[in-house]
């Protein structure tokens, strides 16, 4: 039985969303639930991820993304005329940000070293635009044979949710994710055009702290 078009069209939008890894349609006519949407990786799991990263593109985009809390497309497709060192900013234009808004993320310490020591041959952070997420996620699950699934998205969500947890505020939390929602949205969203700046760059490099601290912990156990 061939896959329903309307099911390969579905999952295509969720793959380029960062909702899943892979387009369960393609080249088969089963379709796969794959990993919950509501999926948090622990402490421990985290740490072993990042534990496994090698010195590559990909491990390099996956610690940007774990960093960043941001979209993997926003971080595969990221360019050099989107990076303000000077500034300590990433400045994604309003094409390249879900809700159609500027996106102006100040940096980490762990951030700008992971920037700056890519080499600036073309336009583009990673040397290309990266859209090669499955086969790279899927030399790294062999690597962590026996961790329960996850997709690329569940980055994201577990950098919020541990934030959240190490006390970052609700509205600071959605400058971060560059959502207009709750404290930004309706008339308060008009009256307060706070990029609460200062309160995302120390939530950020709080959170890379935390994620050496953990790195450290996974070494010496």
């Amino acid at each position: 039985m061939s896959p329903d078009p309307s099911l390969s069209t579905f999952f295509t939008f969720a793959v380029k969303e960062g909702l899943t890894d892979l387009n369960p349609i393609t080249a088969t006519g089963k379709a796969s639930e794959g990993p919950s949407r509501d999926r948090v990786l622990t402490e421990a799991e985290l740490a072993r991820l990042y534990a496994m990263l090698a010195d590559d593109i990909f491990s390099d985009i996956l610690r940007t993304l774990i960093l960043t809390a941001q979209r993997r497309t926003e971080i595969g497709s990221l360019k050099w005329n989107e990076i303000d060192l000077e500034r300590g900013l990433i400045i994604l234009p309003p094409t390249r940000s879900k809700n159609n808004r500027q996106h102006s993320l100040p940096i980490s310490s762990q951030v700008r070293a992971i920037l700056e020591r890519q080499p600036s041959t073309n336009e583009w952070v990673w040397g290309r635009d990266f859209t090669s997420w499955s086969i790279y996620k899927a030399k790294l699950d062999t690597k962590l044979n026996g961790m329960a699934p996850w997709c690329l998205h569940d980055l994201r969500r577990t950098a919020t949710t541990m934030m959240a947890d190490h006390g970052v505020l609700p509205h600071v939390l959605e400058a971060i994710l560059n959502h207009v929602s709750g404290h930004k949205s309706g008339v308060a969203g008009i009256y307060n055009r706070a990029r609460y700046e200062g309160e995302m760059r120390s939530a950020l490099q709080s959170w890379a702290d935390y994620i050496d601290s953990l790195r450290q912990v996974k070494l010496h156990n």
